[in-house]
């Protein structure tokens, strides 16, 4: 039975590897959540990023272990008043479809209550029309707000004009 726990210090390494994986390797082609045919460069996040969001105060990331102890999915969560912040919902793309996204998103949805959070709220690259039908079917929905994609160059360089795309959905 795969658990989501809360992750720490000890496992920043594992969730970079993740998420370079992700969204930006060769692998991420054999799932359905690369970003890598919008944004050049193998570099999605790193350690700095990371340690950083695991510090900061209102903020946690989750992760997924398989049973050998590899980091197979994880998630970002930040509280920001009564609303709670997902991002970097991610799972390896050879796992993806049997069901540990969804996984997550009750997690995001149980944590979001705890604190008394009454919307999850997130942003998502433009041109990413199968992950953004996918967070719909899960009830989230687009807020109207969008915002320019601009991000470090160490991060990727975008092949054409993006945006990141605010979607919520009420908890509550």
């Amino acid at each position: 039975m795969l658990e989501v726990a809360e992750a720490g210090m000890e496992d920043v390494e594992a969730i970079v590897n993740l998420l370079n994986i992700t969204y930006r390797s060769e692998e991420s082609f054999k799932g359905w959540t690369s970003e890598a045919h919008l944004i050049q460069g193998p570099i999605r996040t790193d350690s700095a990023v990371i340690t950083e969001l695991i510090e900061q105060a209102n903020s946690v990331f989750l992760k997924c272990d398989d049973e050998n102890n590899q980091t197979i999915g994880c998630m970002h969560l930040r509280k920001d008043d009564h609303r709670l912040y997902l991002g970097m919902l991610s799972v390896l793309p050879r796992l993806q479809g049997i069901g540990i996204g969804k996984k997550f998103l009750q997690a995001a949805e149980y944590y979001a209550r705890k604190l008394g959070c009454r919307t999850i709220y997130m942003q998502v690259v433009s041109g990413r029309k199968e992950l953004t039908d996918w967070y719909v079917r899960h009830g989230y929905g687009f807020t109207g707000e969008r915002k320019d994609f601009d991000v470090e160059a160490k991060y990727g360089v975008p092949v054409k004009k993006l945006e990141f795309n605010y979607l919520e959905k009420r908890i509550v």
